[in-house]
C-alpha cells in the first residue's frame, strides 16, 4: 500500500469519467442521462478514494506524505512529483467533496449540452486536485492555470446574459497575474537549478531577489483570491456563472491564492514576506470594510455573496501574514469553512432561481410560509457566514483575530468591524427574502426543497456544525505542517 499511487488515482480518476462520457452514444436524452450518471458516480468515487488520505494521514510529521516521484523532463531537472501535507490535504478533500454536489445541483437546471457540461466539471476537478498535490513548480503551474479553461467554458457557455464578457474578464485577469508567476518560476529554476518544491522550500533565495519574486507571486495569488483592488472580476463571474460554477469558483478556486501564499510566498521568500506584511494588512483591512459596505447595497443575491467572499478572504490573508500559529491555522480553517459555507449559500440562491428565475432580493419575501425547510437551511448557512459560535465560520475567524491581535492590535480591531458588517448584510438579505408578507402571486405556489436538494444540503450542514463544534480533528492534521513552516520562517528571519 505504501507504493500505491493513490494521489495519481485521485487526480486522474475524473478523466476516466470524461472518457466514458465521450464514448456514450444514442439520442440527446440518452446521452444527457448517461453523462449525468457517469459524472456523479465518477466524482463520488473520487471523493471516497480521497478519504483514504485523511484516514491514513500521519499527524505527527510535517513531511509530505503519499509521495510519488517520476522523472519527467530531466534536462530541466523537472519531475512528476506529487504529495500532500497538513496544509494541502484538506484542499484536496474540499475539491473532491464539492464536485459531486455540483453535479447533483446541475441535475435538472442544465438541459442543453449536458455531455460537454459534465466533461468540463470533471476536467476542472482534475485540475483543482492537481494544483494541491503537485510538488513540482512547473507541474503546479500547469494545473494552476489549467483550471481557467474549464471554468472559462462553464461561465461562457452555460452562464447568464453577460456570460461572454464575464468569462473573458475572469480569464484575462487571472492569466495576466499568472504570467508573472511563470517568470518567477523560470528565475527560481535558473537560480536553484530545479523546479522541485521541497528542494526550493529549503533553498536560501538571495535577499536582493526576494522582493521581486514575492511581487511576482503576489500578482498571481492576489488576483486568484481575489484581494482588493483586483477583485472586480469576481462579482461578474459569480453573477453570470451557473450555480454549480459559482460553487466551485467560491468553494475551491478562490482558495488557490491563499494556498499559494502558504506554500510559496511565506516559506520560500520569508524576508520579503515580512517586508510586505504591512501592505497585506492594509489591502486586507480595506477589502474587509469596503467590500462589506458594497455588499450592503447589493440587490442581487449572488453579487452580495460574491462581495462577502472578498471580505472573508481578507481575513485569510491577514491570518497568513501574522506568521503565528493561530493565524495560520485559522486561515487554513477559514478557507475550508468558507469553501463549504459559500458553496452552500450559492446553492441556496440556485434553489429559488431555478423556481422563479430571478436573483433580485426585492423579488422575494415571505418564503418561510411556503418553504419552511428552505428557510431553516438558508438560516444555518447565513449564521455560519456571520461566524455564529457553533459553526465553522466562528472557529476560523476567532483564531485569525487572536493571531492578528498578537501581531498588530489595530489590524485586529479594524478587521473585527467586518464581522459586524457581515452580520448586517447577510441578515438584511435573509430578512427580505425569507420573512415579511407573502404578497407575490407566483411565490404563493413555490415548492419547498425536494429530496435531491435535501441530499445536497445535508452533508454541508453536517460539515459546518462538525467543524464548528469539534474542530480538533481538522486542527490536528494541519498542526505539524504549520509549526514546521513557522519554525523555518523564524530561522530565516533570524539568520
Amino acid at each position: 500500500m505504501e507504493f500505491f499511487p493513490v494521489l495519481s488515482l485521485i487526480t486522474f480518476l475524473p478523466l476516466i469519467g470524461v472518457l466514458f462520457i465521450l464514448l456514450v452514444r444514442g439520442d440527446e436524452a440518452t446521452v444527457a442521462r448517461n453523462a449525468r450518471y457517469t459524472a456523479i458516480w465518477t466524482s463520488s468515487a473520487t471523493f471516497i478514494v480521497s478519504l483514504f488520505l485523511w484516514i491514513n494521514f500521519d499527524n505527527t510529521t510535517a513531511n509530505f506524505q503519499f509521495v510519488e516521484k517520476l522523472e519527467w523532463i530531466p534536462e530541466f531537472n523537472t519531475s512528476y512529483h506529487l504529495g500532500v501535507d497538513g496544509i494541502s490535504v484538506f484542499f484536496v478533500l474540499l475539491s473532491t467533496a464539492l464536485t459531486p454536489i455540483c453535479v447533483l445541483a446541475s441535475w435538472k437546471s442544465i438541459t442543453k449540452r449536458v455531455r460537454e457540461y459534465m466533461i468540463a466539471f470533471l476536467i476542472l476537478e482534475t485540475m483543482m486536485i492537481g494544483t494541491f498535490v503537485a510538488l513540482d513548480f512547473l507541474l503546479f503551474y500547469i494545473f494552476f492555470e489549467g483550471v481557467l479553461i474549464p471554468m472559462f467554458i462553464i461561465i461562457g457557455v452555460w452562464g447568464g446574459d453577460r456570460r461572454v464578457y464575464s468569462a473573458f474578464k475572469f480569464f484575462l485577469y487571472t492569466l495576466a497575474g499568472s504570467v508573472l508567476l511563470l517568470i518567477a518560476i523560470i528565475v527560481l529554476h535558473y537560480e536553484a537549478g530545479t523546479t522541485d518544491i521541497p528542494t526550493l522550500l529549503s533553498y536560501n533565495v538571495p535577499i536582493k531577489m526576494q522582493p521581486w519574486l514575492w511581487l511576482a507571486f503576489f500578482a498571481s495569488f492576489a488576483v486568484k483570491m481575489p484581494m482588493w483592488p483586483v477583485h472586480t472580476w469576481l462579482p461578474d463571474a459569480h453573477v453570470e456563472a451557473p450555480t454549480a460554477g459559482s460553487v466551485l469558483l467560491a468553494g475551491v478556486l478562490l482558495k488557490m491564492g491563499g494556498y499559494g501564499f502558504l506554500r510559496f510566498s511565506l516559506p520560500m521568500l520569508p524576508i520579503a514576506s515580512e517586508q510586505f506584511t504591512p501592505l497585506i494588512y492594509t489591502l486586507s483591512v480595506v477589502a474587509i470594510i469596503y467590500t462589506s459596505l458594497v455588499a450592503l447595497v447589493q440587490e442581487d443575491m449572488k453579487k452580495l455573496i460574491a462581495y462577502s467572499s472578498v471580505a472573508h478572504m481578507g481575513f485569510v490573508t491577514i491570518g497568513i501574514f501574522t506568521a503565528t500559529r493561530y493565524g495560520l491555522q485559522g486561515s487554513i480553517f477559514q478557507m475550508l469553512s468558507h469553501g463549504i459555507i459559500s458553496a452552500a449559500l450559492f446553492l441556496c440562491v440556485g434553489v429559488v432561481y431555478d423556481r422563479i428565475h430571478s436573483r433580485d432580493i426585492s423579488r422575494y419575501g415571505g418564503l418561510v410560509e411556503r418553504m419552511p425547510k428552505y428557510a431553516v437551511v438558508f438560516m444555518l448557512f447565513v449564521l455560519g457566514s456571520v461566524a455564529l459560535p457553533g459553526t465553522s465560520g466562528f472557529i476560523g475567524e476567532f483564531m485569525i483575530l487572536i493571531g492578528a491581535y498578537n501581531a498588530n492590535t489595530w489590524v485586529a480591531l479594524l478587521a473585527t468591524t467586518g464581522i459586524i458588517l457581515g452580520a448586517a448584510y447577510m441578515l438584511y438579505m435573509y430578512r427580505r427574502v425569507v420573512f415579511g408578507k407573502l404578497v407575490k402571486e407566483d411565490l404563493k405556489e413555490i415548492l419547498d426543497l425536494d429530496f435531491r436538494e435535501i441530499c445536497i444540503f445535508t452533508p454541508l450542514i453536517i460539515l459546518i456544525l462538525w467543524m464548528g463544534l469539534w474542530p480538533q480533528p481538522f486542527l490536528d492534521v494541519m498542526d505539524a505542517s504549520v509549526m514546521n513552516l513557522l519554525e523555518n520562517y523564524q530561522l530565516a528571519l533570524n539568520r
